[in-house]
């Protein structure tokens, strides 16, 4: 048994230390807005923040994570506005099938609080997560859009 802190509220669950953070997140507390990818912390679907520092919540596991302050996606807008990030991101039509979006969101506002004014490059160090559908040029529009709020 291992309590976790998500989105403000505790979680006792019952999963083994090694377990990953994802699945005790979409299996046993129940937010599905954190996707599963790729499984080896590679494609960023399941990025969350750990005490406010974006991480691959494949990777993560539960044992190291008791204690944490974990957002995720679901927990990103707050007292019901969306998240800059979010807001940016309708406006400037990034989505296509949605999958990674989540992770991407998460990463992007991660980079936002650290680094305010991101240049493209700080851009592409910061930003690897991978869409399939490509939606990269959307993805930096929105990243400068968010920016500049």
């Amino acid at each position: 048994m291992a309590n976790l802190t998500v989105n403000g509220k505790s979680f006792d669950v019952d999963v083994e230390p090694d377990t990953p953070l994802l699945w005790a997140i979409r299996e046993n507390i129940g937010l599905t807005g954190t996707k599963y990818g790729c499984g080896i912390a590679q494609c960023g679907a399941c990025t969350v923040h750990v005490d406010g520092v974006a991480m691959r919540s494949c990777g993560v596991l539960v044992s190291e994570a008791v204690g944490k302050k974990i957002t995720t996606i679901e927990g990103l807008a707050s007292n019901g506005a969306l998240h800059k990030v979010q807001e940016a991101w309708i406006a400037n039509d990034v989505p296509q099938c949605g999958y990674c979006q989540s992770g991407m969101i998460m990463a992007v506002a991660a980079l936002l609080k650290d680094n305010p004014k991101p240049t493209d490059q700080d851009i592409d160090d910061a930003i690897t997560n991978i869409c399939r559908c490509g939606t990269f040029k959307q993805v930096r529009e929105a990243i400068h859009a968010a920016a500049n709020v």
